[in-house]
């Protein structure tokens, strides 16, 4: 073991989640929180989304309102250089191996008093691979605390079914918790103070409520899988050639031998016809887990 202890590594192969406090040293949080100033006066200058940065509906030239950043190890010399950084690889490869590669990268920006939501889902439904040694490593910006919508899981979860997450047929990227047999209650919230970090599985039930606090709550995510794991046809994994893709190497060595897993496959298709973000994806809801807020509202 590189990082984590043996109970650690028990934990998350038994529960589908880890926190890891102080894991992120003062002077990474720093340097990440001026590339966020640096992002939001550019989100300032637009009316809508684009390729880079993701909006709140609620946003205005007048009230910016920045939901996400989008592939910011692609536009952040500093976030790239912590994805390659031993103090996220190294627990990553403590939970699924030496050879490791990217999947995607993201900020998401809780900000206070409406930091939108995310419903019920689990990653792997939106990309399914041959086999589930897949994780998502969250970078605390700031505290995570109950009261400022932080990541909630449902433990074990991701050794069960992979559930419907479509409405009508198309793809909606969530499910609905008691019609799965689930219990809200039964979902653990994922708190600690910034710095630290949050592991959770690709197949792991998971959501956050609305930020209503005073506080923001920002995490960092890169996602990441075993090289030997490969995207399924139809899944929304990027594909664009082989070589591409062992671009996306973060350590060891790439594979041409998949590994296949007996686990339980859904396709996310067909795909609505919106913008590939999971919450204009989730907006084919016709029910809801969590509050929303409105432009009207603010």
């Amino acid at each position: 073991m590189e990082c984590l202890n043996n109970a650690q590594k028990r934990q998350f192969d038994e529960d589908g989640y880890l926190v890891i406090k102080n894991q992120i040293s003062g002077d990474w949080l720093e340097k990440i929180r001026a590339e966020i100033t640096r992002f939001e006066a550019e989100a300032a200058m637009l009316t809508s989304s684009n390729e880079r940065l993701d909006l709140e509906d609620s946003h205005t030239q007048e009230n910016p309102r920045l939901r996400r950043i989008k592939l910011p190890h692609k536009i952040s010399k500093i976030m790239l250089d912590l994805m390659y950084s031993d103090v996220v690889l190294g627990p990553a490869r403590d939970l699924i191996g030496p050879n490791l590669r990217l999947h995607t990268t993201k900020l998401n920006m809780k900000s206070a008093g409406y930091g939108a939501a995310v419903e019920w889902h689990q990653d792997y439904a939106f990309y399914p691979h041959t086999n589930d040694d897949i994780i998502a490593i969250g970078i605390c910006i700031d505290d995570m605390a109950a009261e400022n919508g932080p990541l909630m899981v449902f433990p074990g979860s991701h050794k069960g079914p992979v559930f419907d997450h479509h409405v009508d047929g198309v793809f909606a990227g969530a499910m609905m918790l008691e019609e799965n047999g689930l219990n809200p209650q039964d979902a653990l919230q994922l708190t600690g103070p910034a710095g630290s970090i949050s592991i959770h599985h690709g197949r792991i039930v998971h959501g956050s409520a609305l930020n209503t606090s005073k506080q923001a709550r920002r995490i960092l995510f890169y996602e990441m899988m075993a090289a030997d794991a490969f995207p399924i046809m139809g899944s929304m994994t990027k594909w664009d050639g082989i070589e591409d893709y062992n671009m996306r190497m973060l350590c060891g060595e790439p594979t041409l031998t998949p590994r296949l897993k007996n686990i339980p496959i859904r396709i996310p298709q067909p795909q609505p016809d919106v913008p590939i973000s999971i919450y204009e994806i989730q907006k084919g809801l016709k029910l809801r887990s969590f509050e929303t807020i409105t432009s009207e509202e603010v």
